[in-house]
């Protein structure tokens, strides 16, 4: 993931789509975010009004709050973490207040980066957060503490990780045991 994000060309979609993976956000959750949603102190992003409504707390790691707050001081807009770019300012009429990135246009960029990349498998923005989960798990993480990140309401739904991480261990062990052959 850390290639395709450093490929991605526009510096407000990069630090965009970083913390989205950072912090396992749907696409809706990071675009939406206000200033205030960002605790600093804490190390603390509030999702309000996630998928069923649900608010949530997750983990901002500190290299993302770093990110966050050099990316800000290039914008300084009072209520959009990601305001949209120049484009949408000259269309808006004065006064009214500025929209945040438009979904289509963070799609667009992630998945140019992915080609950039040489990447064959498809990947769409929602792939950075089950990059996020699958690497919380993989380094030892509880299902209990990612499902409460995700702002999953079963642990089924995020029992689905689990089962990915056996599969890419499982394939890992045949190239192992291809070495050891012989010996």
């Amino acid at each position: 993931m850390h290639r395709v994000l450093a490929a991605v060309r526009t510096p407000q979609y990069r630090v965009c789509l970083t913390l989205m993976y950072a912090c396992g956000l749907r696409l809706r959750e990071g675009l939406g975010l206000h200033v205030p949603a960002i605790d600093g102190a804490r190390k603390l992003v509030h999702i309000r009004g996630g998928k069923g409504g649900r608010d949530r707390l997750v983990p901002l790691p500190d290299a993302a709050l770093t990110l966050l707050r050099d990316f800000w001081r290039t914008h300084r807009d009072p209520v959009w973490l990601f305001p949209a770019g120049p484009q949408a300012r000259r269309r808006l009429r004065s006064g009214a207040s500025m929209p945040p990135i438009h979904p289509t246009t963070l799609q667009r960029a992630f998945t140019r980066a992915v080609k950039e990349c040489g990447l064959r498998k498809r990947a769409h923005v929602h792939t950075l957060r089950h990059s996020y989960a699958t690497h919380l798990l993989e380094a030892g993480v509880p299902v209990a503490l990612i499902q409460a990140y995700l702002g999953h309401s079963s642990p089924s739904t995020t029992a689905i990780y689990t089962h990915l991480t056996r599969e890419l261990r499982e394939q890992a062990l045949d190239p192992i045991n291809g070495l050891m052959r012989g010996l």
